[in-house]
């Protein structure tokens, strides 16, 4: 379909304003369930916006309107178009009319762009992005943006997903980066495709991989988005390793803010190294007073009570014990699953005590 459109900017500064309908102008398929909607003005005017902000649009379904928010995934070093990126998940009503339904040429209404999950305009800093699914969207747009720019990028972006061929926009952004060597992707993958070899990291991110991946990690700004159960395990590692949370962002996936002042807050775990803890080694008939920075492990070994380890990093599971009372927080990198953690075992390696607990050892 040839889209009959005026691009001589109209209007006292030709930037578009959202009592203007938008005419979707490109489909582009990018996984399953997914794809990338654009869009131009009518009147052929400009976008204006952040890189990172997000559009609400409102989607014509049966059974009534329903108004959607999506991040923007174009970048505003681009203005003759804006994009979307969306994925329908299970029980998706407007995705999923989008995806079946909104074709180029057909008008729809947005309103926006807004957010302040987003870049500064002119400082130049060190990023890293982490996204997980179609949380994608602001690092891709982001990133674009840095690239457009072309001075004194640094961008180390990580992105998880479940299996390689839901990566969205893995061809853009390789292409990015082999024309940038300062931009360095890494792709982590659950699951293999069938048939087809994947060479890059597997499993879930840890804090390992965020030290191999990014070894000056605190050096840079992190930027972080996706389902809130990965970003809280992303918080837990970084808060881990030291990283200065004051430079730590993150994008709610089901609900963007417009304003600093609607910013969830956020229930951190700090360890507190002034604040007394007491280990009670139930079989050894042992009771060792601590601190809560220090690790379960770190404790036996000084109250000369032998709990087999290996890595310390939580990633082997040698030191795993069951704890019979009490709380710990625990970051372990893989080492222990679900189904451990629900019967009451821990990893002493990387378990701190919170107040008095029991461990059977």
């Amino acid at each position: 379909m040839v889209l009959d459109i005026d691009m001589r900017a109209s209007g006292d500064d030709g930037i578009w304003q959202d009592s203007e309908m938008l005419v979707c102008c490109a489909v582009v398929p990018e996984a399953p369930n997914t794809a990338t909607f654009s869009f131009v003005s009518p009147s052929g005017r400009q976008f204006r916006y952040e890189p990172g902000q997000f559009v609400t649009l409102e989607l014509p379904v049966p059974g009534g309107t329903v108004w959607k928010t999506y991040t923007i995934s174009s970048s505003p070093s681009r203005p003759l178009t804006l994009s979307v990126t969306v994925k329908a998940q299970t029980g998706s009503v407007g995705t999923r009319w989008m995806l079946d339904h909104l074709q180029p040429g057909m008008t729809i209404k947005a309103t926006g762009p807004a957010g302040i999950f987003t870049l500064p305009r002119k400082e130049q800093k060190k990023y890293l992005f982490i996204s997980a699914g179609s949380g994608i969207t602001p690092s891709l747009a982001m990133t674009t943006y840095l690239y457009d720019r072309g001075t004194n990028i640094d961008v180390t972006f990580v992105h998880c997903a479940q299996r390689p061929q839901d990566i969205i926009a893995r061809q853009r952004l390789e292409q990015m980066a082999s024309r940038v060597p300062s931009i360095k992707l890494f792709f982590i993958v659950e699951q293999d495709d069938p048939y087809r070899v994947w060479t890059g990291l597997r499993g879930r991110l840890n804090q390992l991989m965020i030290g191999l991946i990014a070894g000056d990690y605190l050096e840079r700004e992190v930027y972080c988005c996706g389902p809130e159960p990965f970003m809280d395990a992303v918080r837990e590692m970084l808060i881990g390793l030291g990283y200065d949370m004051e430079r730590y962002h993150q994008e709610s996936f089901t609900a963007p803010v417009k304003k600093e002042e609607q910013l969830p807050e956020h229930d951190d775990v700090v360890l507190n190294e002034d604040a007394k803890s007491t280990i009670a080694f139930a079989r050894s008939d042992v009771t060792a007073e601590c601190h809560e920075t220090d690790t379960v492990l770190a404790v036996a070994r000084t109250a000369g009570i032998v709990i087999p380890s290996g890595c310390t990093f939580g990633v082997c599971g040698t030191c795993k014990v069951r704890k019979t009372a009490g709380d710990v927080h625990m970051v372990h990198n893989g080492g222990i699953s679900d189904e451990d953690i629900e019967s009451g075992y821990i990893l002493a390696c990387c378990s701190n005590p919170i107040g008095a607990i029991e461990i059977d050892a």
